[in-house]
């Protein structure tokens, strides 16, 4: 790995945990920023464990800096009321905040790529049709379980996790969530393999030196 990589991961890494900080200041629902935030707290510290014998690709690092400030912004306003969200509720005129959308639509999107990335990178598999199947359906599992979670947390919590499931009364909304995280893998797999791949060899070639 180049020390510029390293650096700028590094800065990138220290400015997620500032806006993660500042994120957590008044929030508009303590228990909703905690529960959308939380992969985070999860996937940072797998990241950082793994970084010595599994660096991700600068791409995968700049996608799940991305994802991270949107689950960010969800926690801290909650989906329905985040300000870039009523912009295109109102630009579009939807009859809600799609906020949530964009959210599961990375959830699809980034998750396909991480699932691709390892699969290739470890020789798992070498069929390229078969290894972006699996990326397809490793995403649509992440979806589906994040669905079965707010299931839960409704059961557990009742009325108080209205904030955290975000469905604004619509009630196809566990439906369209997982369709997006469907739109967001396909869209990941036809836009960004190609870039993937040059991404890959060219960490490969870094760790051969």
């Amino acid at each position: 790995m180049t020390l510029a990589r390293e650096k700028s991961l590094l800065l990138a890494m220290l400015a997620l945990l500032l806006i993660l900080g500042f994120s957590a200041i008044h929030p508009y629902d303590r228990t909703t920023w905690l529960m959308e935030v939380a992969p985070i707290f999860i996937a940072l510290p797998v990241m950082i464990a793994t970084y010595g014998r599994f660096p991700l690709s600068t791409l995968l690092y700049v996608l799940i800096f991305i994802h991270a400030l949107v689950l960010i912004a969800g926690g801290h306003y909650t989906y329905a009321r985040v300000p870039l969200g009523f912009w295109i509720e109102h630009a579009f005129s939807l009859g809600r905040n799609p906020y949530d959308k964009i959210g599961h639509f990375m959830q699809g999107f980034v998750p396909f790529l991480v699932t691709r990335e390892i699969l290739l990178r470890k020789g798992h598999l070498t069929s390229r049709k078969m290894v972006a199947f699996l990326s397809v359906c490793v995403a649509m599992a992440i979806s589906a379980w994040y669905e079965l979670i707010e299931w839960w947390s409704a059961l557990a919590m009742g009325q108080g996790v209205d904030e955290f499931l975000g469905t604004q009364g619509d009630p196809w909304d566990t439906q369209s969530d997982m369709f997006f995280a469907f739109i967001g893998a396909i869209t990941a797999m036809i836009l960004l393999s190609r870039w993937h791949d040059s991404q890959m060899h060219r960490l490969k070639q870094g760790e051969s030196v």
